[in-house]
């Protein structure tokens, strides 16, 4: 099928170019690209490939990916047919000279991910496994595209990324009805609709091809260290910044015809190395503010803008906005989110600890494949196809013809993968004494929360209950984006109906997949006013925690009763659930943290 030409494709310069810059050098380490469902990201990364130099792959690696069909591996046809043992290339080795494209790279194992990003910077693929050791060619440019609603990559990950985007729609109407346009008139006729761009497209492949032939422009030495006063003035760990624009700008005096980086260059490609590397803590927006960015490049590559130097501007301190006066909603502010080490859910008896920061390795039927061995008396769970042939070849060695395999040859696949906890918080949202101070600390800790889940691919979830029902506010997730905007006004007030929130929280444990651990946390002073028609509150809420006990789903209650009348019901409600009881002297982010991670790792 003829494909959308990549020049018809409206608007969407700054992709454009971080596209072509990793074309021309692959080294700079693959695009991320950030945005909405819809805004063409595949449509350009399949268009790139169109650009290349004759017939250049576009490889689309699926999620579901094996590391077997990735990186490649033993030849089973080959070893069955011939007893040969032999590299089955993967996807790393189709991509070679063209573009291999991965949609949702966030939702990619991170070992893939991290294979990946290797050899999109060497051009080389290593593989040594199930006795086979070989190296192929393997230079590609590698584009990812992910919606950040979804969850966010790892830290680690999202650095080696060499250029990111953001990418989104067109926001003015004009643009949007020639985009609109366009895709209607190609549906009609893809050929027609091809020609029509052809001579476009042409000139900027001719060009691409003279600025890859022609190579990397000179980099003036003093540019090079005001490139690494820039990173270093806007954060950025480690030395990946400064290559990455080093490259990205030689590149770009390429694209445009001069033999030697300007400092115009590199004021137009660090914002696409930086955005993504400025971020200390994951609640942070993405990205670097316009006017923050501006300021950095004037010092950095402007030496009269320096503080204190003749004709140099004294920035002058920026102005401290007011806060958000509090409403008659009485909607309680976030509070500020608490630094985590590890929240897990309890393991398995005997199980070992997981480092600080890392998630549980557990075996199961899927993850990656580290061993394997001989099957128990009922026969392999899963079946090592490469480490049977493996057997089979060494037995009949001294064969001839097809390789048969025997019953003793069988083994079987080891693997292991991480599991990750979902913890759901359900908050006391009603107007009881300290419902705002309770919804301020409450929020803080799923921020927490997420700092952890950012890292570590856990998911946290919050449900609240006032009024006389309980609301799934937040769905299970690990991303900063959404949790930001459905915390952001959570409003307080009116009866509580303990049942129904504890009803809805052991649902959404329950509901809990992908590997991942529920822990249901209750915040709670245990006073139930609310349930349905000719139901008494606190039994109906008693019947609720015994549900919970029954279904073996973990849970903590922190009682958040306060004042000089306390009637000790949250100890009651979990001793119904089996749950573990504890008390908040002061109610803030920290210290739900704090105590609820002590409870499950003691």
């Amino acid at each position: 099928m003829i494909g959308f030409p990549f020049t018809a494709v409206v608007g969407a310069g700054e992709v454009k170019l971080a596209l072509a810059l990793a074309a021309i050098d692959p080294g700079i380490g693959g695009v991320l690209l950030r945005g909405e469902k819809g805004s063409a990201k595949t449509t350009l990364a399949r268009g790139l490939a169109g650009l290349l130099p004759g017939e250049a792959p576009f490889v689309d690696l699926p999620v579901g990916a094996t590391e077997d069909r990735v990186v490649g591996s033993l030849d089973v046809a080959a070893a069955l047919t011939g007893g040969e043992v032999r590299l089955r290339p993967g996807l790393l080795a189709d991509a070679h000279g063209g573009v291999l494209y991965v949609d949702e790279v966030n939702l990619l194992p991170d070992h893939l991910v991290d294979a990946l990003l290797d050899v999109a910077a060497s051009g080389v693929n290593r593989v040594e496994r199930e006795g086979v050791a070989q190296t192929h060619p393997a230079r590609f440019v590698l584009i990812g595209s992910m919606n950040p609603e979804e969850g966010e990559l790892r830290p680690q990950l999202l650095d080696r990324f060499g250029l990111a985007v953001e990418v989104g729609s067109p926001p003015e109407p004009a643009l949007r009805a020639e985009a609109v346009r366009r895709r209607l008139a190609y549906d009609r006729d893809p050929a027609g609709f091809a020609a029509a761009c052809g001579d476009e497209e042409a000139a900027l492949a001719s060009r691409l091809a003279a600025a890859v032939e022609a190579g990397p422009a000179g980099l003036p030495d003093a540019l090079g260290e005001q490139v690494s006063a820039l990173c270093v003035a806007v954060g950025a760990e480690g030395l990946r910044a400064d290559l990455v624009i080093c490259r990205a700008a030689a590149a770009l005096a390429r694209w445009e015809g001069r033999d030697e980086v300007d400092a115009d260059d590199v004021r137009r490609v660090a914002p696409l190395a930086l955005a993504h590397r400025a971020r200390r803590n994951p609640l942070d927006p993405h990205g670097l503010d316009d006017d923050d960015m501006a300021s950095a490049l004037d010092q950095a590559l402007d030496p009269r803008s320096s503080r204190g130097e003749p004709g140099g501007d004294v920035p002058e301190a920026p102005a401290v906005e007011p806060g958000p006066e509090r409403g008659p909603e009485q909607v309680a502010p976030a509070g500020p989110a608490s630094a985590v080490t590890r929240l897990e859910a309890p393991r398995a008896r005997g199980g070992p600890p997981a480092p600080a920061g890392r998630r549980s390795v557990v075996e199961g039927g899927r993850g990656r494949l580290v061993t394997d061995r001989r099957p128990g008396p009922g026969g392999p769970a899963s079946v090592a196809v490469p480490a049977t042939i493996r057997e089979a070849a060494g037995r009949a060695a001294s064969a001839t013809g097809p390789l048969a395999v025997r019953a003793e040859d069988l083994r079987e696949a080891v693997r292991e993968q991480r599991a990750g906890n979902l913890v759901v918080l359900a908050v006391d949202a009603s107007g009881s004494m300290g419902a705002d101070r309770r919804m301020e600390a409450a929020k803080g800790a799923v921020l927490g929360l997420l700092v952890d889940a950012y890292q570590r691919r856990d998911r946290v979830a919050l449900v609240t209950f006032r009024g006389d029902d309980a609301e799934v506010v937040l769905r299970p997730t690990g991303s900063v984006e959404v949790a930001r905007a459905r915390l952001a006004e959570l409003p307080t007030g009116g009866r509580t109906p303990l049942a129904a929130g504890i009803q809805a929280a052991l649902a959404v444990a329950r509901g809990a997949g992908g590997g991942h651990r529920p822990l249901l946390v209750l915040l709670t002073d245990g006073r139930a006013t609310a349930a349905p028609p000719g139901v008494d509150p606190l039994e109906a809420a008693r019947t609720a925690a015994a549900a919970v006990r029954r279904s073996g789903v973990p849970a903590v209650v922190v009682d958040v009763e306060d004042g000089p009348t306390r009637l000790g019901l949250g100890a009651q409600l979990a001793a119904a659930m089996g749950a573990r009881h504890l008390g908040v002297a002061e109610l803030t982010a920290a210290n739900v943290v704090s105590a609820v991670r002590a409870a499950v790792t003691e």
